[in-house]
């Protein structure tokens, strides 16, 4: 068998269209060898390809410049926390204007959507809709706690005495105006629900998860990146989440809490909360497997050891 006469280079690092490959002189004949796989009409894969989600998008948009990349694969690209099912769903997300006929080809879901300039930004030189426009198209397919974790990443500020200060994607202000300031768009009732949940200052998917289970059972309210202050009024330690009214605190511990070094300095943390006079809840992965009930039961035993009464006038109550 004759061996297929090499690409040009650029051709050949990740996937094109048809009319790139002629215009750069490729034989018709060339494009059918069998080096070459075509996810649909008018694009070629090279074997030797790098394939990573920009590779793969930006042939679709080289078809259809007046389009943006939307949705899960938006969020995909702009490292949003999407659930497990919407980065595994194996389709490229596409968005144009209702003036132009809706994307249909193999691979692609395709969208009508008005965006306007502010909606559209760019990664890698492909049209993406922007952090908060993405944001608010996953309202159609998350739940939503699965957007308040999405939100919570997106407006996550942290100016902590360790560590690198970390900046909104989107910050809270502006994030709440545009929500405020759409209308009849699909999913904006649920999104709105959402941003009325949504705190900065988190650190992972895991503590909204827990924060959002807390709240729903009724019980006083915890705040993302809570500082524990010693005697002189400085911050000893930052819990992930705290009840600074009744001295309660909660740390979510991921796997990176099993290393032997972060064993240590959480064991001086302890340490020092308990000496601070706070009562700390430990939350892993285990314990929300085990459900709702088995997590607020331990954040609930915690503030009763820190004055807190339910059945008292004015508190929070704990019945459901």
């Amino acid at each position: 068998m004759t061996k297929p006469k090499p690409l040009p280079p650029l051709l050949a690092a990740e996937p094109f269209i048809f009319s790139a490959a002629l215009r750069a002189g490729v034989t018709v004949a060339r494009m059918r060898a069998g080096d070459l796989s075509a996810p649909t009409r008018a694009i070629r894969v090279p074997s030797a390809a790098r394939i990573d989600l920009p590779a793969l998008c930006r042939p679709y948009l080289e078809l259809l410049p007046d389009a943006a990349i939307s949705h899960g694969t938006a969020a995909l690209l702009l490292g949003l926390v999407v659930p497990q099912r919407v980065a595994q769903e194996g389709t490229i997300h596409i968005s144009r204007d209702p003036a132009h006929a809706v994307p249909r080809r193999r691979g692609i879901t395709g969208h009508r959507l008005v965006l306007s300039a502010e909606e559209v930004g760019t990664f890698r030189n492909l049209r993406v809709t922007a952090v908060h426009r993405t944001w608010l198209d996953l309202a159609t397919v998350l739940t939503v706690d699965e957007l308040v974790v999405a939100g919570d990443h997106i407006i996550s500020e942290t100016r902590r005495s360790f560590g690198i200060p970390r900046t909104a994607l989107v910050r809270q202000a502006d994030f709440e105006r545009y929500v405020a300031g759409k209308s009849g768009v699909r999913g904006i009732t649920k999104a709105r629900e959402a941003m009325a949940l949504m705190q900065p200052g988190v650190d992972s998917p895991p503590e909204t998860r827990v924060r959002l289970l807390v709240h729903r059972a009724g019980l006083p309210e915890f705040t993302p990146n809570t500082p524990i202050f010693d005697a002189t009024g400085h911050p000893a330690v930052w819990t992930d989440l705290g009840c600074r009214r009744y001295r309660t605190c909660i740390e979510y511990e991921g796997t990176h809490h099993l290393s032997p070094g972060q064993q240590s300095r959480d064991h001086e943390r302890d340490l020092l909360t308990a000496e601070l006079g706070w009562h700390q809840v430990k939350i892993n992965r285990f314990d929300l497997a085990q459900g709702s009930n088995w997590v607020v039961g331990k954040v609930r035993h915690a503030l009763r050891k820190g004055g807190w009464t339910p059945d008292l006038p004015g508190n929070p109550s704990s019945v459901q």
